[in-house]
């Protein structure tokens, strides 16, 4: 089973904000490298390489419309980790963070079960052009963290659908 074969409530990256500041960065580095190659500094094309580094591992932000992660009736499932499932999920939790004045938004995920055994399906074998890239999640402990401020629906209704289906499939 892949990741394009889910079905269910599936979140996808948001179509506009998230684009811009990545097209800019790539420009900005490929201008960079572009002087930097003409006048031989290695100063910038250092730059050059940082700022084209960020943009690669941002560049899964420009794959709009991709679903990223959701829930259907296996369980939850994100990009890269895999389906877990539902027997293996203790609890969802919305949590806001304030980070400098703005408000940001994490799903919590807590596993009952290491992740090995609450995975149906793992998915964290990635292509090698791929493992350097953005993932939408990360683990610590037996919690697994989802920044919910990037994706196209609001937080508030990803939590809902998860929690919603968790007490629909979970019975």
């Amino acid at each position: 089973m892949s990741q394009d074969d889910m079905h269910g409530y599936t979140v996808a990256y948001e179509r506009e904000e998230l684009q811009f500041p990545v097209y800019v960065v790539a420009f900005t580095g490929a201008c960079l490298a572009t002087v930097g190659l003409a006048l031989d500094n290695v100063f910038l094309i250092a730059l050059a390489l940082l700022a084209l580094g960020f943009a690669y591992y941002n560049y899964p932000l420009l794959e709009t419309g991709k679903q990223r992660i959701g829930c259907g009736q296996y369980g939850v499932f994100a990009e890269g980790l895999g389906i877990i499932s539902w027997r293996s999920i203790k609890a969802i939790e919305l949590k806001q963070l304030d980070v400098r004045g703005s408000i940001d938004h994490e799903l919590l995920i807590m596993l009952e079960d290491p992740l090995e055994r609450a995975l149906l399906v793992d998915w964290r074998r990635r292509p090698f052009y791929r493992f350097l890239m953005r993932l939408p999640w990360s683990l610590k402990g037996s919690v697994i963290r989802i920044p919910l401020d990037a994706f196209d629906r609001p937080p508030e209704e990803i939590a809902q659908s998860f929690t919603r289906m968790m007490g629909f499939y979970k019975r």
